[in-house]
């Protein structure tokens, strides 16, 4: 197996890119912006695990990009993991659209780029998986969250359009719905510690889930119950609360 995984430098997506390696033997190409730090992981991946990991420079905004990427990987990859995206500050993004568009841009709109380019290419090899991490968040919007919410939000409607359109063809698309997890895009959170978990657990799973070949994923699985109550909230009552 050979797994593509973009937004590689995610912690979760590392994660997830170790227990691939151990457990499938996949040959990884870790894909991100910051190489340095990226090479770094692939060096840990391969000494870890014994398979080659290859760091490879991916601007998931840089559109334009996309389509010279993918042609340039040889061979294609078995699977993909998208796992690139931006948190961002919602009180800034609220004043200033340019920072509103970055967070919409980096979550949904290189999502929808990348994998049209990687869903024609498994849709005619009748071939592969996909595996996209959105976001409980992106489940009911929130005062706290909701531009970051919508963007996932986005992306959980497109996944799930993916799975239907590709499905005859053979096209596994699995989409994760993580929780809090304890990564650097929420250390500045102040989060529910009960509630967090650790990037192995979430990756876990994943995998898992992955497996059985579940179309949605909750990572870990008890926000499959927090989130059902969540989203039963009448409008009413939810609009008191400062979630």
């Amino acid at each position: 197996m050979r797994l593509l995984v973009l937004g590689a430098n995610s912690d979760i997506a590392h994660a997830l890119a170790r227990l691939f390696a151990r457990r499938e033997r996949a040959d990884l190409v870790l894909a991100s912006r910051d190489m340095p730090r990226l090479e770094k992981r692939a060096r840990d991946v391969s000494v870890r695990t014994g398979v080659r990991a290859e760091a490879v420079f991916f601007d998931a905004c840089d559109f334009d990009s996309h389509e010279g990427f993918y042609a340039a990987l040889d061979p294609k990859p078995d699977g993909v993991v998208l796992a690139f995206g931006e948190f961002g500050d919602q009180g800034a993004a609220q004043k200033e659209f340019p920072l509103a568009r970055r967070i919409i841009e980096s979550n949904f709109t290189a999502a929808v780029g990348i994998l049209g380019v990687i869903a024609a290419d498994f849709e005619a090899r009748h071939h592969g998986f996909i595996i996209g991490i959105g976001s409980v968040a992106g489940l009911r919007g929130r005062q706290s969250n909701y531009i970051y919410g919508a963007a996932k939000a986005g992306l959980i409607v497109f996944l799930a359009g993916l799975r239907h359109r590709l499905f005859r063809r053979g096209v596994q698309v699995t989409t994760v719905l993580p929780g809090f997890v304890r990564t650097k895009m929420t250390e500045n959170l102040d989060l529910p510690q009960r509630l967090v978990v650790e990037p192995d657990t979430a990756a876990e799973a994943i995998y898992r889930g992955w497996k059985k070949k579940r179309p949605v994923v909750y990572a870990p699985g008890f926000w499959r119950w927090i989130m059902l109550v969540i989203r039963s909230l009448p409008e009413a009552v939810f609009n008191r609360t400062r979630l």
